[in-house]
């Protein structure tokens, strides 16, 4: 039995995004070369690997097994690079990192800029993902590190404190709510809304709140980041609901911001790892640079 690395990366890809053509494109390798790969290693084991259907692919009890021996092999590797970096000038380490929408788009780009720029030897691997799913992933080894909202949830994980986020409400400044400092959020479900896309953590987060409180958010456009929605809003076409980091960075004086009295607004950020001792080298130093050393 004789699979190399790419092997093992690709198919750990393509189980973890449920498809080989993610799987391929996120290996950097065409979608045939992919498929091939896959096929190639089924035919070697004598076992089919993933379950194929119109709707995706998802790893047999076999690729199961695989999966986890080759996120494991991958750490592995990844720790013998960053631990070899210092013999070896130009030998890239790779480290994983998982956040939610509001770490990956407001607090996470300058700092990780800074990190880049010190260390041309590292590469980061960054995905938005929600905070349930990156207490999993972390767990479960699919990720160096994750940065989550503090849901009190997060299992033997290591965490540290990340930041500090609040989400407000902002409106037009010609807006009927322009007046109110405070608002909750479930007397505003009856207004139109801007948001972001379908499947962006956030905008999950927000429509599951909207359900406890007995609503459902009405969205007439989705924009794919905050600077947009508050362009949108500016302009008349709705309300919404956004960091207030990114809320106050908006370059125009068009938009009101709104107090939310919920207390799921105000959100402390955690970093998290499995067990930061067992990190490669490379992931330590991003680690030990997030939390401001």
């Amino acid at each position: 039995m004789r699979f190399d690395l790419t092997d093992l990366r690709l198919f750990v890809h393509v189980a973890e995004t449920c498809s080989i053509t993610r799987g391929a494109d996120q290996t950097h390798m065409s979608l045939a070369s992919a498929s091939a790969r896959i096929r190639g290693m089924e035919a070697m084991l004598g076992l089919p690997l993933l379950e194929r259907s119109p709707r995706g692919v998802k790893p047999t009890p076999a690729g199961q097994a695989l999966l986890q021996h080759a996120q494991v092999m991958l750490q592995h590797y990844e720790r013998m690079r960053g631990e070899l970096g210092n013999f070896a000038r130009g030998f890239k380490g790779h480290v994983r990192l998982l956040a939610n929408t509001i770490a990956a788009t407001e607090f996470l780009p300058e700092t990780l800029a800074r990190f880049l720029a010190a260390r041309p030897n590292v590469d980061i691997e960054l995905e938005e993902r929600t905070s349930t799913e990156i207490v999993t992933a972390v767990s479960e080894g699919y990720a160096d590190a994750g940065i989550i909202v503090d849901i009190g949830g997060h299992g033997d994980l290591q965490t540290f404190p990340f930041a500090v986020d609040r989400l407000v409400l902002i409106t037009p400044r010609a807006h009927p709510l322009r007046k109110k400092r405070r608002i909750a959020f479930k007397d505003v479900l009856d207004r139109e809304f801007v948001g972001l896309a379908n499947g962006r953590p956030l905008q999950e987060f927000l429509s599951r709140q909207a359900a406890l409180a007995g609503g459902a958010l009405k969205v007439r456009v989705r924009m794919t980041g905050f600077g947009a929605i508050c362009q949108i809003v500016e302009h008349g076409a709705g309300i919404a609901v956004v960091p207030e980091r990114a809320a106050r960075s908006y370059r125009r004086s068009g938009i009101k911001i709104i107090s939310l009295t919920d207390e799921w607004a105000m959100r402390r950020l955690l970093l998290c790892v499995r067990e930061f001792n067992q990190l490669s080298v490379h992931a330590k130093r991003l680690v030990e640079h997030l939390r401001g050393k």
